[in-house]
């Protein structure tokens, strides 16, 4: 037997949780020390009473979070990408608890420069850990071990989308031993069945299988409660595959618990969590706040001048717009055109004559949106979220277009998903706004802090290349 062999007959899973909480805290303590040594070029401050209190602390804060519900998760099918994005936000939780318990304690001689440094070494071998456990695990199973043997009961169009989720990639670990239905004429061909119902328990025991899929209707009910029974009778983990398309077309859904009994929603919203709102609501004002302080005071003076000496009218364009919920805010622009009686009836059109020459300069730069910058600092808009539209425009569409008013869960943002996917501008046809609002809604159902630098990295990408579709 392999090393390999040997060391994917073990069920590590078992003690995920405990090992996650003891390699963490060896990490974490690891950075601290670290931090200290770079700071003042030796240990001896962690015997100061203060540091002491601020290394236990830590320490507990890191360990509630792990304990919480799924803090340690890794699903074998789940990207690295969304393990590190719940790991960094573990990070800023931890970091606002301990800034928080620092002010509270008044411990004014802990080194703000020693705790960066710790939370830059912590966050590095966190990311690291996490990123190199996952390639690990990944290349052990490209080799064929430390895999699942599963089937699936139900030969459907539920059961075949889940047969190719799991079987897409080797490295998820799941190998596919068949299905099991019962009317096996009237399937295609190409399916491996297996078998019927009633052949279910001896295959699991002759194949040694690890899970088994439910793939079935509601009102198979006496059928699923047999599967039920020879499962765990075998040991065999039974997962449920529920058809969310009886109730709905969106492909994401979450499931939440009012005591014992679930709900299911029609989508995921991560900014109705609390803790989500206050990190977003926290980075908008950072960010907009260095832009008014480091670009505006230099920035306005020049704008000012040339779009005074271009056109005569006032400097700033006020624009009432839907904003969250679908109430009204004065949206914040530099004015870019000549002063007319259209500008919040009619959209801005490629070679539009009402736009100055500074002000076509000004749209293909992005820049006539800064003003905007004040709107995020005051809490009505975003730096990412739905661009507000023009009340007229928002009402019009909202009959057209039946999940329109969905993009109104999230406040409005400066830039956006459907922006740096090329959702930007006029919209001619009424397929153009329904891409925009498709990619709104993915927006509202997939928000995390990374994907807002993601979105906030493209468009500084896009000002830089230049955009057909700003004018």
């Amino acid at each position: 037997m392999t090393f390999l062999q040997e060391l994917s007959s073990y069920r590590f899973s078992r003690y995920s949780k405990l090992l996650f909480v003891c390699w963490d805290l060896l990490i974490l303590n690891l950075a601290i020390y670290l931090s200290v040594l770079i700071r003042f070029g030796g240990i001896d401050e962690l015997l100061s009473k203060d540091e002491r209190t601020v290394l236990l602390l830590a320490n507990i804060f890191w360990i509630g979070l792990l304990l919480q519900k799924d803090a340690h998760r890794i699903i074998r099918i789940e990207y690295i990408e969304t393990i590190l994005q719940r790991t960094i936000k573990k990070i800023f939780i931890h970091l606002a608890l301990v800034i928080l318990f620092v002010a509270f304690l008044k411990y004014e001689d802990i080194s703000r420069l020693a705790l960066l440094y710790f939370y830059v070494f912590f966050l590095f071998f966190l990311v690291i850990s996490r990123y190199a456990f996952m390639k690990v695990l990944k290349i052990i199973r490209a080799k064929g071990y430390n895999f699942k043997k599963i089937i699936i009961v139900g030969a459907n169009e539920t059961g075949e989308k889940m047969r190719k989720i799991l079987d897409k990639d080797l490295t998820y670990g799941y190998k596919f031993l068949g299905f099991f239905d019962e009317i096996i004429a009237e399937h295609d061909t190409k399916i491996s069945i297996r078998g019927g119902f009633d052949d279910v328990q001896e295959f699991i025991v002759k194949e040694k299988v690890d899970e088994l899929y439910v793939a079935l209707h509601i009102d198979k009910v006496e059928i699923i409660n047999n599967l039920i029974k020879v499962c765990e009778q075998n040991m065999v983990r039974i997962k449920f595959i529920p058809d969310f398309q009886l109730y709905t077309k969106s492909n994401k859904v979450e499931v939440a618990f009012y005591e014992n009994t679930p709900v299911l929603m029609l989508r995921a919203e991560p900014l109705e969590i609390a803790v989500n709102r206050i990190i977003k609501k926290i980075f908008d004002v950072c960010f907009s706040l260095l832009v008014i302080l480091l670009i505006f005071p230099w920035l306005l003076p020049i704008v000012m001048i040339f779009i005074k000496l271009e056109s005569p009218g006032p400097i700033f364009f006020k624009q009432i717009r839907s904003g969250r919920d679908n109430e009204s805010f004065i949206c914040l622009k530099f004015r870019s055109m000549y002063v007319n009686d259209q500008a919040h009836n009619k959209q801005a059109g490629k070679g539009d004559l009402r736009v100055t020459k500074f002000g076509s300069f000004m749209r293909k730069t992005s820049i006539d949106e800064l003003p905007q910058f004040f709107n995020v600092f005051f809490g009505s808009m975003s730096v990412v979220g739905p661009r507000p539209h023009m009340i007229n425009l928002a009402k019009e569409y909202g009959e057209l277009i039946d999940n329109y008013s969905v993009r109104h869960y999230a406040k409005p943002g400066i830039t956006g998903w459907a922006q740096v996917n090329g959702y930007r501008g006029e919209t001619k046809k009424l397929i153009d706004m329904e891409n925009r609002v498709e990619c709104d809604i993915w927006y509202i159902e997939n928000w995390s802090l990374l994907l807002d630098i993601k979105i906030i990295v493209r468009t500084l990408i896009n000002i830089v290349r230049g955009d057909d579709n700003a004018y």
